[in-house]
């Protein structure tokens, strides 16, 4: 028996039974179900046996092309970043056992972190285990009790994760409204401590913040200000530094969290600073205290994809011209997008509803193409979308066969 806890002494003493835990999804459960009793393949358990390139799959038995993995920049079979990490398994082993405070510290580690200070010519840079995580320390972190986060209302799940675990006061504000983040900014008690939180470019649609202007607007509140650049790191600016990079910025934010599992090609996440306190994170960041820290051969892989990417202006050139291919045709063919023009390497096609974008998502993958399907509540609006992520290896006849596939699966749906 637990201490502290009252245990009936008979079965019959419990008057009724307990709430079931799962009865808050029921509601998720009955669309889901109600999704698969049209007897469409199950668009949230895709099974991907064998993975050919960065951009074809063999997917639930079919070859498949690749339109929805984040891949943006098309690393996960470079050579020298495969290479990297299997002489790192061979040397290191495959994995640390260790919080980077105790053993989990390698060279690799060291390593990939003086790569993210070269890729952004920051002071200091910090890696997580992913993404999720570095949102989740940093945010909680930085900003406490007493403190106000002003955010994007669109922002991702561990942005909105970071504050709640932080326990700061959250300020929302329509999504890319300037004056309604200004508004918000005006009305926190002077002398508070104050966050920003935005994105370079929003994973649902694809579209980017007007960071020039929202980063002017929160300086001159005394803000401080943190960039998630995980969808353009690697891609958007003259060197793939991001949004901050392209707006002329990069000098006025204070932290830019991104991740590896994008255009890095593997997992992990990270944060960099040129704040002169920065480095006393290690230490009070409890995400980045009490968690192992990454295999030897993943931040192998890292580093070298990574400085690699520094040399990568031929890639993001393809990348732009693939991702404006893309938009034109699927516009042209009668499909509602996302934005009106191309902003970034995602293209969000907008469905009627869950229902035919389930049977949309359906008629691609059994033509032979793989796109995410996002429904609420996780898009913007309650919207479903079928988003397309572009890769800098999809050829032009890729890109091509890709809009041939779109076209007959909207026509056989009845979407166009």
């Amino acid at each position: 028996m637990s201490e502290g806890i009252i245990q009936p002494d008979r079965p019959e003493d419990i008057d009724g039974e307990g709430k079931d835990l799962f009865s808050k999804f029921d509601d998720m459960i009955a669309l889901r179900e109600g999704i698969l009793a049209t007897g469409v393949e199950d668009p949230f358990n895709l099974v991907m046996e064998k993975v050919l390139s960065p951009t074809r799959a063999i997917c639930n038995g079919r070859d498949t092309i690749l339109l929805g993995t984040y891949n943006y920049m098309g690393m996960t079979f470079d050579p020298d970043v495969v290479e990297a990490g299997r002489q790192a398994l061979s040397d290191f082993g495959s994995g640390t056992t260790g919080s980077r405070v105790l053993n989990g510290t390698y060279q690799g580690h060291k390593e990939v972190e003086q790569a993210l200070m070269d890729f952004y010519a920051m002071d200091h840079a910090m890696v997580f285990s992913t993404g999720y995580q570095a949102n989740l320390g940093i945010i909680s972190t930085i900003a406490g009790k007493g403190d106000y986060i002003v955010l994007d209302i669109d922002s991702h799940a561990s942005i909105w994760d970071g504050c709640a675990m932080g326990n700061a006061e959250v300020v929302p504000f329509k999504h890319n409204d300037i004056e309604a983040m200004e508004k918000r900014l005006k009305r926190i008690p002077e002398g508070a401590g104050k966050l920003v939180v935005l994105e370079g470019v929003y994973s649902m649609l694809g579209d980017i913040a007007p960071l020039k202007e929202m980063v002017a607007v929160a300086k001159k509140y005394g803000a401080m200000v943190l960039v998630d650049e995980a969808h353009s790191m690697g891609f958007i600016g003259e060197n793939g530094r991001g949004v901050v990079e392209q707006a002329g910025v990069i000098d006025d934010v204070d932290f830019i969290i991104g991740t590896f599992s994008k255009s890095v090609g593997t997992v992990g996440g990270f944060c960099v600073s040129n704040h002169p306190k920065f480095e006393i994170m290690r230490l009070v960041c409890r995400p980045y205290v009490f968690t192992a820290s990454l295999p030897p051969s993943v931040v192998a892989t890292a580093e070298t994809s990574i400085r690699k990417l520094m040399r990568g202006s031929n890639k993001r050139a393809h990348l732009w011209e693939n991702s404006k291919t893309l938009h034109k045709g699927l516009r042209e063919l009668g499909f509602q997008l996302g934005t009106a023009e191309p902003q970034s390497a995602i293209i969000a096609v907008i469905m009627p509803d869950l229902e035919q974008g389930a049977a949309m998502w359906e008629a691609l993958i059994k033509g032979g193409l793989y796109v995410n399907l996002a429904r609420p509540p996780a898009t913007p609006a309650n919207m479903t979308l079928l988003r397309c992520s572009l890769c800098a290896e999809h050829s032009e006849e890729e890109v091509r066969e890709i809009l041939g596939i779109f076209e007959a699966a909207g026509k056989a749906v009845g979407i166009i």
